[in-house]
């Protein structure tokens, strides 16, 4: 017998992005219906259209895919605004960002997202965040300053932010976030 985790994923597009785009969809209006006991693989099935089975062969179990819906959710929906300088775009960025994760829906998604072990959902915000750093960097490098790269940014600035707000439980205000900011520029 193959092993779930063995198999390749399902093709983008066609079919199986239609059944995760329905299924997504009816976890997303049950949970802002707000009754947690509507949140069963048999509901999201009859809601979405597909069986039972599907969800499980997809998915295997509900933290499963809730993790999958918590990964897509945390996708930014714009690109970073632009404030004139690194710095200032950087720091903007960053503090919505954390603004964002920071929020009960937004620890509740990490939280989702974590509870798995599933290592491509979690790359997938890695990816996420380093594509908003990239978009940031480049329209630094266009104006002539010098910056840092995208992992150092994730290491020493989203990184550690992101550990305070999951286990320190503590929202970085904006002296802390410049304080890292600014010695990511001192150190490159």
């Amino acid at each position: 017998m193959e092993d779930k985790k063995s198999r390749p994923g399902p093709r983008p597009g066609g079919r199986s992005a239609l059944v995760q785009a329905a299924v997504h969809r009816a976890v997303r209006d049950i949970q802002a219906q707000g009754d947690a006991q509507q949140l069963t693989i048999p509901v999201i099935a009859g809601r979405a259209g597909v069986t039972p089975s599907t969800i499980y062969r997809r998915w295997g179990t509900l933290a499963e895919l809730l993790s999958d819906v918590a990964v897509e959710n945390l996708r930014p929906d714009r690109d970073p605004e632009e404030h004139g300088s690194f710095r200032a775009d950087l720091i903007a960025w960053i503090e919505q960002y954390i603004e964002e994760v920071s929020s009960v829906p937004g620890r509740n998604m990490l939280r989702t997202v974590l509870a798995v072990d599933k290592p491509q959902n979690r790359v997938q915000c890695t990816t996420y965040t380093l594509e908003q750093v990239e978009i940031i960097r480049q329209r630094a490098l266009t104006r002539g300053e010098s910056v840092p790269e995208g992992d150092a940014i994730l290491d020493r600035l989203v990184a550690p932010l992101i550990y305070r707000l999951l286990f320190a439980s503590e929202q970085p205000d904006r002296a802390r976030i410049e304080t890292l900011v600014d010695a990511l520029l001192v150190d490159g």
